[in-house]
């Protein structure tokens, strides 16, 4: 009796003793399952939870070195594993010379800060001359003029327009004997000079189209004469690129291009520009001229029809809400394609940034790429000095 005891308590100490090696191997395993899942950032499964290395329900393996290992041969996320290579496969370059830089001019000796454009101004040519000389050191060579005409010259037929005198005729004759390799724009309507408010002649209400064109012609050639290197007709008359094309060839201008505004459409983001130049309809709205924003064939349309009447360039504007249009544009024409990124795209990015909201610099520089990734050749931007000497700081000339 006493020796089967014995047994008994032996038997039952080498259980415990079982147990407790069980128990430190079982712990043994699973501070090395911690150390691996540690190591490489992966939890361990509780019980409940889905767990990808089920064997019943496998959905992830393990490599060699037993780390997680999805199958799979193309992983696009290696072309964008540093800069470097970031930079090697980046499908557009942004560069200064893409610029059309916006100068808003008067016949002032003065500065003026536009308050719904911070960091834009009214320039009188001292300032106008200065801010051209800038822009230059940062690799910025296209302008294109604004001018904000005095109420006293402003008539229904915009005669001021072609006044060879005027301030856009003198402003070209400055900039030109001072910086005689620029590339010089010269906007073609009448809004400025209209004391309609219009981009038209107007009568009875009606903004007339062919009457307007005799004025365009007009306006462009004296533009020519005073040494613009591109006219840009914004007004959105039928048929006045073809008809201004002919006038500036009759007058011996056939170097002098043509920028067609042939999609512009009518926008609620002008407001700024129209606070710019003093040039908001005296009556009414844009929208029997301009286009409906709801439509994107009939920009197509404009654009086969300013193709085939001479222009040498198309823009798409605003810019930033019609991306699509630059981008249907771009695979319907091989002409060069621009895009306005107009005053209230600007002055909606100055106001999220005085509030904090926004990095200046990024949210520019990605905007103006979006452009380029769209189909522009050309981008008209008030942030056009900024954004080149950004560009000049991370090596970009």
């Amino acid at each position: 009796m006493q020796l089967l005891i014995q047994f008994k308590c032996l038997f039952a100490i080498q259980l415990v003793y079982f147990a407790i090696g069980f128990i430190n191997l079982s712990n043994k395993q699973n501070i090395i399952r911690s150390r691996m899942t540690m190591s490489i950032g992966q939890p361990i499964p509780v019980p409940g939870e889905f767990d990808p290395f089920d064997k019943d329900n496998q959905v992830i393996t393990r490599n060699r070195l037993n780390e997680p290992f999805a199958k799979q041969r193309i992983r696009p996320r290696r072309n964008r594993k540093s800069a470097s290579i970031r930079s090697l496969v980046r499908e557009n370059i942004l560069t200064p010379k893409d610029f059309i830089y916006p100068l808003f001019i008067h016949d002032y000796d003065t500065k003026e800060e536009i308050p719904s454009m911070p960091g834009c101004y009214r320039l009188g040519f001292k300032y106008m001359l200065e801010e051209i000389e800038e822009a230059i050191k940062y690799g910025v060579v296209s302008f294109i003029l604004f001018p904000k005409i005095p109420d006293s010259v402003k008539s229904n037929y915009a005669e001021e327009s072609y006044n060879p005198n005027g301030i856009v005729p003198r402003a070209l004759k400055e900039i030109k004997q001072k910086f005689p390799d620029v590339f010089v724009c010269t906007d073609i309507a009448l809004d400025p000079y209209s004391s309609q408010g219009h981009d038209g002649v107007v009568k009875d209400g009606v903004i007339l189209n062919d009457a307007t064109i005799m004025q365009l012609q007009k306006q462009a050639v004296m533009q020519a004469r005073a040494g613009s290197d591109c006219v840009a007709p914004s007004d959105m008359m039928d048929g006045r690129i073809g008809f201004i094309r002919d006038a500036l060839d009759a007058e011996g201008f056939t170097n002098v291009s043509i920028m067609a505004y042939t999609a512009k459409y009518a926008s609620a983001y002008y407001g700024p520009f129209r606070d710019a130049l003093d040039s908001h309809p005296g009556f009414g709205d844009k929208k029997t001229y301009q286009q409906d924003p709801a439509n994107g064939r009939e920009a197509e349309l404009e654009a086969q029809l300013d193709s085939a009447e001479g222009a040498d360039i198309l823009m798409v504007k605003p810019g930033l809400p019609y991306l699509d249009i630059i981008y249907r544009l771009k695979q319907s024409t091989k002409l060069p394609i621009a895009a306005y990124h107009v005053s209230g795209e600007y002055s909606m990015l100055k106001a999220a940034v005085s509030k904090g909201w926004l990095d200046e610099k990024k949210v520019v520089l990605e905007t103006l790429t979006c452009f380029k990734r769209a189909g522009s050749d050309i981008i008209l931007t008030y942030y056009a000095k900024d954004a080149a000497k950004w560009l000049y700081e991370d090596g970009v000339h």
